[in-house]
């Protein structure tokens, strides 16, 4: 049996004499152990408020969004459309036209993007479950769903045939504009629905039917400025894009929602990586009850030590004691804090015991990915603490 890991286990489990060291080595544990279960917990909070926050992106935003690298639109053929079907992870695809258009209506005009969509839309994206007020929008009407920001602009209610609600695009060609009002089209839409998702999302977007957008701008019936495409569960998201940008011979670009949404999940990430860090730094700081406690141990034990070292144990072998010792006690307090702060979690996930309002509990989301951080964070600071408690065993301390 290793005879350092067999004195460092019996030192652990057996109290010392000395009444000061016992206190001092029951402080160093539950510092460890509250460590780790406010990390775990904190982590657990900010994975959950990531979720959280996502999901209102995630009922707009597809999977993957094709767009053009060589302009706002592109043409996409009857063959190409049977090849994307064709792809291995694709459950769906649904063509769309974005364009920033004017909205006027009873004298007030906003700018937002227009959103021309087709009948497979609501199998990519859950928008049609944010509906607010109304219904979803039919086909081949003039029909519109609002965001419940614009419709507060507007003051505007649904099917007000006293009130017109239009649109204006500019009109595409070249050389001057004699008359104004033939410088744009204009359509008279009909508001059915209201989405609300977010404060910023509810003013972003007016879906319409794809029909009536390319009309209203005047494009082809097979023109789009993207496709947004839906992935089967557990599909190769790379070998997608590689045989997408084959379909369009490399002229399109391809993102994925992390891309779509790049600055909010950096944003996201920032706060996590600065959350963590503070908290780690509170666990280097009890650590530091850890190493007072070894080097306690240590002076305590010096006689025990200094009979070994007469009996022919190496000074590396005794150095191993204690960080042994240190290094097993921060696993023993990281996994027992672990099952605290994991029990924390799964209270507030079924039982929600913190509500931010009266019908939304905090959200928190389990991880093993955060055990893992956790459990390595602990384990790996414990150890260089006890390295540098341990290093004090010394000939010298021991003559």
């Amino acid at each position: 049996m290793n005879f350092p890991l067999y004195i460092a286990k019996r030192y652990i489990f057996s109290n010392s004499k000395n009444n000061a060291i016992n206190i001092i080595n029951r402080i160093a544990s539950m510092g460890i152990i509250v460590g780790a279960m406010a990390l775990f917990v904190v982590l657990s909070v900010f994975s959950g408020l990531k979720v959280f926050t996502l999901s209102f992106s995630n009922n707009i935003d597809p999977d993957l969004k094709i767009s053009s690298t060589l302009g706002k639109s592109f043409f996409v053929s009857p063959s190409q459309e049977h090849q994307i079907n064709q792809i291995e992870g694709v459950a769906c695809y649904s063509k769309i036209l974005e364009e920033r258009v004017l909205f006027t209506f009873d004298g007030k005009q906003e700018v937002t993007y227009l959103k021309g969509i087709d009948p497979n839309f609501n199998k990519v994206n859950a928008i049609k479950n944010t509906i607010f007020n109304g219904d979803w929008l039919k086909k081949d009407t003039y029909q519109v769903v609002v965001g419940y920001g614009i419709a507060q602009k507007f003051s505007m209610g649904l099917l007000d045939y006293n009130h017109y609600l239009e649109v204006l695009a500019p009109r595409p060609g070249k050389g001057n504009i004699e008359n104004p009002k033939e410088a744009f089209n204009k359509m008279v839409i009909i508001p059915v629905g209201i989405y609300a998702i977010s404060e910023d999302l509810d003013s972003k977007y007016v879906f319409a039917d794809l029909g009536l957008a390319q009309e209203l701008l005047e494009y082809k019936t097979n023109q789009i400025s993207g496709i947004e495409v839906k992935m089967k569960k557990d599909a190769d998201e790379n070998d997608i894009i590689s045989k997408l940008q084959t379909i369009f011979n490399n002229k399109i670009k391809v993102k994925n929602r992390a891309q779509l949404n790049e600055s909010l999940y950096k944003m996201l990430n920032t706060e996590n990586l600065a959350v963590y860090l503070i908290f780690t730094l509170v666990i280097i700081i009890a650590l530091f009850n850890l190493i007072g406690a070894l080097i306690m141990m240590i002076l305590d034990k010096k006689g025990n030590l200094k009979t070994l070292l007469n009996l022919g144990t190496e000074i590396n072998d005794l150095r191993k004691i204690f960080l042994l010792q240190g290094t097993l006690l921060s696993v023993f307090g990281g996994i027992i804090g672990l099952l605290l702060g994991i029990a924390l979690v799964l209270l507030q996930q079924h039982y929600e015991l913190v509500m931010i309002t009266p019908t939304l509990a905090y959200p928190i989301v389990f991880t093993i990915e955060n055990v893992l951080i956790v459990l390595a964070t602990i384990v790996s600071l414990g150890f260089i603490a006890s390295l540098i408690a341990s290093s004090r065993v010394s000939k010298k301390l021991l003559d």
